[in-house]
């Protein structure tokens, strides 16, 4: 069992940076790929990005490439997302997931759950 928690999440303004952390505890290794998703209110739950404990092997959706930035502190089991420029799009709630001995940008490929941030950006 892996156990997430995510904090950092907040009311900014567009144009403005947060940066989100998802702690993990329990049984942590570098078998997993880490990812973050994000669901708008009516909307399915998107995929975002994701990392590889093990490397530095990132993958971003299209619409953050060059905004969000995730990286990974082992040492300290908790992986970041970086969101600059930040527009009223992006406003969700951001979980973080594990996905053991795979990948992948579907939600029903990750075996882990936090129980999510809540980002608010104003226009």
């Amino acid at each position: 069992q892996v156990q997430l928690v995510e904090s950092g999440g907040g009311l900014v303004q567009a144009g403005d940076s947060l940066r989100l952390s998802c702690a993990a505890s329990g049984r942590t290794s570098s078998s997993y790929t880490m990812a973050w998703f994000r669901q708008a209110p009516g909307r399915e739950r998107e995929f975002v990005a994701r990392i590889r404990w093990s490397g530095d092997s990132t993958y971003y959706r299209d619409s953050v490439k060059g905004r969000f930035t995730i990286s990974r502190d082992n040492a300290k089991n908790t992986v970041y997302l970086q969101m600059n420029s930040l527009k009223p799009q992006d406003t969700a709630v951001y979980y973080c997931a594990a996905n053991y001995m795979g990948s992948g940008s579907y939600a029903s490929q990750y075996d882990y759950w936090g129980q999510g941030t809540q980002v608010t950006v104003s226009s």
